[in-house]
């Protein structure tokens, strides 16, 4: 695409590399084994530190090791799973250790919301994933780490489109307005931007699932939180960090079609004389290098890491995948005789985008495949001699892509300082501050020659956009541990204040002298002098502030309890409902402590609840508002005209979630297996909608109002197993799964209803307009797939639909199809009942392998392909290509929608397999580490549908990504993609 950075990190290598040993005077080379204190096994890969220095080693496969240090010197030796040692050096030259296995599930500490615990002291539903447990390969979104990896989390992004984003979603919709993805922060930053992080620099991703443990955040916490925690230095020790990969990435599904052969054998088929693979002709081998440097370290008063990422991203669509700068510098500094902890974030972003056009892939599915890609009469230049037919909804896929340019340029800047006062061993203060700033920038256009995107019937269209987002932070914290005889305490009070400011502007003009400027000189447009441009601009704000505080209680490790509440008001909301309270309990006990149970190494039970609000995504959407109307012809010419645009609500207030979680953590058989099991149920009520209203007395057809009630249940499970842990040879595996449950109890508040039945997600033209896809009921579940039921077809080639309540009637009385809401039925759910993830990971001497399988089972999609192409209509033979699954009946000549294009979409997915290599260099290297990788991501998937992407559909692409119209697989979805990377990892 554009730049190559990788010049960059291969002088940054080149310099690494030649950084010289150090020497050390009066030291002696020390050497042992250091084995695992139960069996005796020595343990590969345990750090070995002189204390204090940046000195080190790394145990080969036996166990052994060696390095320089002196007499009066300490050895630190340290590994995952395993309880750090320290010995002192004396005046042996020989040292053997034997490290005790640490139940690492109890000791992990965990970052919660304003702090970190240890997950035996945690009693809410709160799972952390560590950077060695994330997803592999070419990760570009800090989402896909996590995806499959957390019970209850749900992470999807249908296709395989670069610059698309993922859906996320924590135990099922927590709400059918606003705000339905989990809040993200980052370091401390609320509402951060994940495209502000790269995914080689985050240490840890810690998911808070449950009431309790969200609502310390407030009116953001309904959805769930995700912490994001970055990478830092560490004391002690310099270390350079270098990691390379290239991937090739090509297409894995698209949908079945016919070829120009099988074309020509249907019945009044249109043959143009050409032999065309579209979906070849819009598709090529997507390409992409990414490379990572960092370097940390520190002293006992200072502590740093700095990273530069850089991302060259190509798509298997045409002209579509990104260029990604990413720099990030984490410094720490300890001062006052380390009473003053001062800590310091920023990251850089800066992202050039080309997107293509997904609408390329709609047409090359259904573009009939005798029509050539270019015009065969030179004397035809119109469309810059691509092959173009004068018919409805046709529009040639390669100049689709080809023509129409659509750029981007992404830029965010997250900075933030904390300042933090330890005036006693038990009382300390902190004050932080956070400014986040993202500026999206759009360009396109569509020439004179391109028949889509309009610039042939306008000369010529551009279009420029420009987005500002600004999100500033302060907040203040107390904190104050205490222990009283076998009571431990800790105690946290703070402040929030948050404010935001969007702006952004739009320019759309056309009519050109030449298309030789693009969108870059707007300016030209004749369309500016004609009146014909549209111009627009927007400028809006909010503030949040809170107060907040939490009590912990620890008795002995076995009776913990846990308090807290936010207090928080909003600009957003209506002026008798400002402000909201959020509180939330949780208790625990540590049965294990109680009851002698044999291979039990440790057994909590918890329960919890908790109150978290939702916060409209839109300001000044309770007040009355004017805004333009149209315009009105006065004194010979046009005048705007203004109107109302929303009518007051003073009482509009927060959505309410109310959570109930109870759930077992364990470790069992000798530490081997560990796990956690829960079981919510949660309550949304005063969801935020537009509801229609009368006029008058109302100025405005919708009020936003609180109304409704929606509530979740589900069952969630994650296992960990160490199932064989030798010297050489190491095997765990883990498992998790979620259930969902979902029940629209109400839509209605008084006198006013969104609707006790409503039809949503239109499926559109040619020819289907009126045919509505999701039913929303009142005490029904959500996601309910809509539809007429096909039990055969007529002699005419039409569906026969199935007669369910018979309320029309023929002639002679007898029941007939009555082409109504009274004879169609629930075809399929379009949220699974059952997701999960199976991991594996095998280390076998310098060998290690992870894979990892992801799967949906319960949900069905519309296929919207087969629902227009998939029949010999002659509108369709005769305009477009007929899609060809294995439900292809050539007697049905009328496209109409039925049950038969709803499928059972469940799927399993390899979603990642990984084979990686160590090299043992031995003690004494500048190059402490270096391993080599191929990773495979989608190599093959299980699923009985035919559509391009089984996964599951949140909301609908054609209206906003409605989450009332879930389930429908629309006609311009990006093809889904197997990509094979290979990567090098070097340390120092």
């Amino acid at each position: 695409m554009k730049k190559q950075w990788n010049f960059v990190f291969l002088l940054f290598c080149l310099v690494c590399l030649n950084i010289p040993n150090l020497s050390f005077a009066q030291q002696s080379q020390i050497t042992g084994k250091v084995t695992d204190a139960d069996s005796g096994e020595g343990i590969p890969g345990v750090s070995v530190l002189v204390k204090g220095t940046t000195r080190g080693a790394i145990t080969d496969l036996d166990g052994n090791y060696s390095i320089a240090a002196a007499a009066e010197e300490i050895l630190v030796f340290s590994f995952i799973g395993y309880v750090t040692a320290e010995q002192p050096v004396a005046n042996r030259s020989v040292i053997n250790v034997g490290l005790a296995v640490s139940v690492q599930a109890l000791n992990e500490v965990i970052v919660v919301g304003y702090g970190t615990q240890e997950r035996k002291e945690i009693t809410s539903a709160v799972t952390s994933v560590k950077a060695e447990d994330f997803n592999q390969g070419t990760v570009n979104d800090p989402r896909q780490l996590l995806q499959g990896k957390v019970a209850g989390l749900n992470i999807a992004r249908p296709g395989g489109n670069p610059n698309a984003g993922f859906n996320m979603r924590l135990r099922g919709i927590s709400s059918i307005g606003e705000n339905a993805e989990p809040l993200v922060v980052i370091d401390g930053v609320i509402g951060g931007s994940l495209s502000t992080v790269d995914p080689n620099d985050i240490e840890s991703m810690d998911v808070l699932k449950d009431g309790s443990a969200a609502a310390i955040y407030g009116t953001r916490g309904s959805a769930g939180v995700i912490l994001v925690t970055t990478k830092t230095g560490k004391t002690g020790r310099t270390v350079v960090e270098f990691n390379s990969s290239a991937a090739v990435e090509n297409v894995a599904r698209t949908i079945s079609v016919m070829n120009a052969d099988e074309y020509r054998q249907v019945p009044n088929s249109r043959d143009i004389g050409g032999d065309t693979d579209w979906m070849d002709e819009v598709t090529n081998t997507g390409l992409s290098f990414i490379n990572n440097l960092s370097l940390g370290g520190g002293s006992a008063s200072t502590s740093y890491r700095v990273s530069i990422n850089s991302r060259n991203v190509n798509g298997v669509g045409i002209n579509s995948g990104f260029d990604q700068l990413n720099a990030r510098i984490n410094l720490t500094q300890k001062a006052l005789k380390d009473k003053a902890i001062f800590t310091v974030n920023v990251s850089n972003t800066s992202i050039d985008r080309e997107f293509g056009n997904e609408n390329s892939f709609r047409y090359a599915i259904i573009s009939n495949p005798t029509v050539p890609v270019r015009d065969p009469n030179p004397q035809s230049p119109n469309f810059g001699g691509y092959y173009e037919r004068d018919i409805f909804d046709w529009f040639n896929p390669v100049s689709i892509a080809e023509q129409n340019i659509a750029d981007g340029r992404d830029s965010r800047l997250l900075a933030s300082i904390r300042g933090e006062y330890n005036f006693t061993s038990k009382f300390r203060g902190a004050v932080f501050y956070a400014s986040q700033r993202e500026t999206d920038w759009r360009g396109s256009y569509s020439p004179k020659t391109a028949k889509f995107g309009g610039g042939f019937g306008r000369n010529g269209l551009a279009t420029i956009e420009n987005n500002v987002r600004l999100n500033d932070l302060f907040e203040t914290t107390l904190n104050y541990d205490e222990t009283v005889g076998k009571v431990g305490m800790a105690f946290l009070a703070g402040y929030s204040f948050q404010e935001f400011f969007n702006q952004g502007n739009y320019t759309q003009a056309g009519n050109f002298l030449t298309d030789a400027f693009t969108y870059n000189n707007i300016g030209a447009a004749l369309d500016f002098a004609n009146g014909l441009a549209t111009v627009s601009s927007y400028a809006n704000s909010n503030r949040l502030v809170a107060f907040f505080g939490r009590a912990n209680f620890n008795i002995e490790d076995t009776y913990l309890l846990s308090v807290s509440a936010r207090y928080e008001g909003s600009s957003r909301f209506g002026e008798n409902n400002k402000w909201g309270l959020f509180p939330a309990i949780s208790a625990g006990v540590n049965i294990a402590n109680l009851i002698d149970m044999t291979g039990v190494s440790a057994m909590k039970f918890r329960a919890s609840y908790g109150r978290t609000g939702t916060q409209p995504g839109q300001s000044y959407i309770s007040l009355l508002r004017f805004g333009r109307s149209g315009n009105f012809f006065y004194n010979g010419q046009f005048v705007p005209s203004y109107g109302p645009v929303s009518n007051e609500n003073p009482d509009l207030a927060w959505e309410t979630k109310d959570e109930y979680n109870v759930g077992l953590d364990f470790v069992i058989l000798n530490n081997k297996l560990d796990g956690t099991i829960d079981y919510y149920s949660r309550v949304t009520t005063g969801m935020i909608l537009p509801i229609i209203v009368p006029v008058p007395p109302n100025l405005f057809n919708t009020t936003q109002l609180n109304i409704g009630e929606l509530q979740n249940s589900g069952l969630e499970v994650m296992l960990n197993y160490k199932a064989i842990q030798k010297s050489d040879f190491r095997w765990t595996t883990g498992v998790n799964f979620s259930t969902l449950s979902t029940n629209l109890r109400s839509l209605s508040a008084g006198n006013l209803s969104f609707g006790t039945v409503n039809y949503r997600g239109n499926f559109g033209s040619p020819g289907q307009n009126l045919t509505q896809l999701i039913r929303i009921q009142e005490n029904g579940p959500l996601g309910q797939i809509w539809g007429p039921i096909q039990e055969g077809v007529s002699d005419t080639g039409a569906p026969i639909m199935k007669v369910i309540n018979g309320t029309a009637v023929d002639a002679n009385g007898n029941p007939v199809y009555c082409n109504c809401n009274d004879d169609r039925t629930q075809l399929g759910t379009a949220y699974p009942t059952l997701n999960f993830g199976f991991n594996n990971t095998f280390n076998y001497k310098n060998w290690d392998l992870n894979f990892f399988f992801r799967g949906s089972i319960g949900h069905s999609l519309i296929n919207s392909y087969r629902g227009f192409y998939e029949n010999t209509e002659s509108t369709t033979v005769q305009n477009w290509n007929i899609v060809n699954t294995k439900y292809f009946d050539p007697k049905i000549t009328k496209a109409e929608y039925n049950s038969t294009h709803v499928e059972k979409a469940d799927f399993v997915v390899l979603d990642n397999a990984t084979l990686g290599y160590n090299f043992n260099l031995g003690p004494g290297r500048t190059i402490g580490r270096i391993r080599t990788f191929l990773s495979v991501q989608n190599p093959f998937m299980i699923t009985g549908y035919t559509g391009v992407d089984p996964e599951v559909r949140y909301g609908d692409s054609e209206s906003g990504n409605d989450p009332l119209a879930p389930g429908i697989e629309r006609r311009a979805t990006y093809f889904t993609t197997t990509i094979t990377t290979f990567g090098l990892n070097l340390s120092f």
